[in-house]
């Protein structure tokens, strides 16, 4: 399958080319910063070094060669993932469980569409690491957020974990390690201690000691994980009802959280900027799974389609893309790049609905990305 199958395929390949091409020409900058962390460079907050950020770059350039089958984008991706590395002195490792996952999952994604063992060894090393420091019985057995708060467990880094597990069980010899047994056991816990009924997911629990759940953290972040982690169960399990239950969530953040087309601004600190992108993601990876013409996938496809529509409208100027965190009005305010980073993962997924969900242009055979 082409690009140019028919205009609206042709249209979105177009678009997310420029979400990608924008991030560059916004952002761009000498080595070693790689990447200016606003637009305006200076404004926001220039000397941070954003590790988190980073590692969603590498996945958005994995979905550029997914799209495209260009081994440049690879080169990117690669160069990037080295960036990380050098910046945070020569080390995987942070002091945050959720950031490690992140980059892990990147890493594992970089090593399916190339093929280099030494990503895939990364990978491991990144949940080895995560294991060892974070995982523990505290509020139930799970992962805590970072090594300072090991009391303090939260979606972010639980959700990751029960994907990155899941993958490296498929990308590994069997036996490698237990990654079914923490994936479940995660998993188990995110239900019974974040996941409404209704099956809208909360931020986090005990971050103060005081074993509370932060209701007033609604992010959209938190839904796309949890639809990620049972899209990933589904596929390790063959448990149909996973499906089920992703399917619920991404619906009801679209209930909860958006206005039908459009999710509301999530806050102007710099990280949440990325939210909606990661949940743009994970939906990518429930839809393909969902019966053709059914009302969730007709209703969820049209979201996506709603949703950059309104991105493209309002964030496209003088040849670039430059969106505000709200997508349904222009801004002429700094932005970060998390918030373009969340623009490309959207577009990219667009493209994927109108292409209808192809396997990555380019993939030996043998040596396919996973989707999301």
């Amino acid at each position: 399958m082409t690009t140019t199958d028919h205009p609206g395929q042709s249209r979105s390949a177009d678009l997310a080319d420029l979400a990608q091409r924008s991030l560059d020409e916004l952002f761009g900058a000498p080595w070693p910063q790689h990447l200016h962390n606003s637009h305006p460079a200076g404004t926001g907050t220039p000397d941070t070094f954003n590790y988190w950020w980073l590692a969603h770059v590498v996945d958005a350039r994995v979905d550029a060669w997914a799209r495209t089958g260009d081994p440049a984008w690879l080169d990117r991706a690669a160069e990037t993932a080295r960036n990380v590395v050098e910046r945070n002195g020569g080390s995987l490792f942070n002091d945050y469980f959720d950031d490690m996952l992140w980059f892990g999952l990147a890493l594992l994604r970089l090593h399916e569409a190339g093929g280099d063992p030494r990503y895939r060894d990364d990978a491991l090393a990144i949940w080895d690491h995560v294991v060892e420091h974070g995982w523990n019985d505290h509020q139930g057995t799970s992962l805590a957020w970072r090594k300072q708060q090991l009391a303090y467990k939260n979606t972010p880094a639980n959700g990751p974990l029960v994907i990155l597990a899941l993958r490296l069980e498929r990308a590994l010899p069997p036996g490698t390690r237990d990654f079914r047994e923490y994936a479940g056991t995660a998993l188990a816990w995110l239900e019974r201690t974040l996941v409404g009924p209704d099956g809208f997911v909360e931020d986090g629990i005990n971050r103060e000691g005081d074993g509370r759940v932060d209701v007033q953290w609604r992010f959209t972040y938190n839904q796309g994980l949890y639809v990620g982690a049972l899209v990933e169960w589904w596929r390790a399990t063959g448990d149909a009802t996973a499906l089920d239950r992703a399917t619920r969530t991404a619906r009801t953040a679209v209930a909860e959280l958006s206005d039908g087309a459009v999710f509301r601004d999530e806050g102007d600190g710099g990280d949440e900027g990325l939210f909606k992108g990661v949940y743009y993601r994970y939906l990518g990876a429930l839809l393909p799974h969902l019966p053709a013409g059914s009302p969730d996938r007709v209703a969820l496809e049209g979201f996506v389609r709603a949703g950059t529509d309104a991105l493209v409208e309002h964030g496209v100027h003088d040849g670039v893309l430059r969106p505000g965190n709200d997508w349904s009005r222009p801004t002429d305010e700094p932005i970060p790049y998390s918030t373009a980073l969340s623009a490309i993962m959207a577009l990219e997924q667009r493209w994927r609905v109108e292409a209808g969900y192809p396997e990555p242009a380019g993939a030996p055979a043998d040596r396919v990305a996973a989707a999301g």
